[in-house]
């Protein structure tokens, strides 16, 4: 385990009447967001509980503020996170064509200079790594994929544009992802894929779950 992220203390806090927030301190990593979709699973038949939503090192519970034990959920939110990380198997290896550059990837040359970089090498390191979906927010199945090259690091654009395309694939700091449709945003655009990532009539509106890994291949 990455001694940057060992085990950390869990912070709780209340979110209004009917919510709570299961936070570990930064930094982010693969280890301990394994620790907090394995706490949410573990809750999720606490009575009261709704629902539990994993986001960047924290989990959000939503609970029945009339049935729920909010003192006993928070006992056994921390009882759990004590919790050794049991074995358990990545979700899907999920494919996403990318065309990189050009119309579709405004941002690559700024990302390339930025990084020392040539275009290509920008394209082949980002194409060589299979990311992790931590979690899904910002908007329907936006997803944050952990494990970018850290020679591929770019600060987001000073000025966000005011429409992003949907399947614009980008970079924000140290993380990469995928605009499921268009709205404004400030990552640096480097491609952008056909594949849809979300879908509100299917079974399974989002393309990623957290846990599913993810490779970028050219289209």
């Amino acid at each position: 385990m990455n001694d940057l992220c060992h085990m950390t203390p869990l912070r709780l806090y209340p979110l209004g009447e009917a919510a709570l927030v299961c936070e570990a301190p930064a930094p982010l990593c693969l280890e301990q967001q394994q620790r907090i979709w394995q706490l949410g699973r573990n809750l999720a038949g606490f009575p009261g509980v709704s629902e539990l939503i994993p986001g960047m090192n924290n989990l959000t519970i939503l609970f029945d503020p009339f049935t729920t034990d909010v003192d006993g959920l928070q006992a056994a939110a921390e009882a759990q996170w004590t919790l050794p990380v049991a074995a358990r198997e990545f979700g899907r290896l999920v494919e996403i064509p990318v065309h990189y550059g050009g119309e579709y990837g405004a941002d690559l040359a700024e990302v390339a200079r930025h990084c020392g970089l040539t275009e290509a090498e920008v394209v082949q390191r980002h194409t060589q790594v299979d990311y992790t979906v931590f979690f899904i927010g910002f908007q329907p199945g936006f997803a944050y994929l952990g494990d970018l090259d850290p020679a591929l690091a770019t600060p987001r654009r000073t000025e966000p544009r005011l429409s992003v395309p949907a399947g614009s694939v980008g970079i924000g700091g140290a993380q990469t992802g995928i605009y499921p449709l268009a709205t404004p945003g400030g990552w640096q655009l480097i491609g952008r894929t056909p594949s849809k990532l979300f879908d509100p009539t299917a079974a399974s509106p989002t393309l990623l779950l957290p846990g599913d890994r993810v490779r970028f291949v050219t289209d």
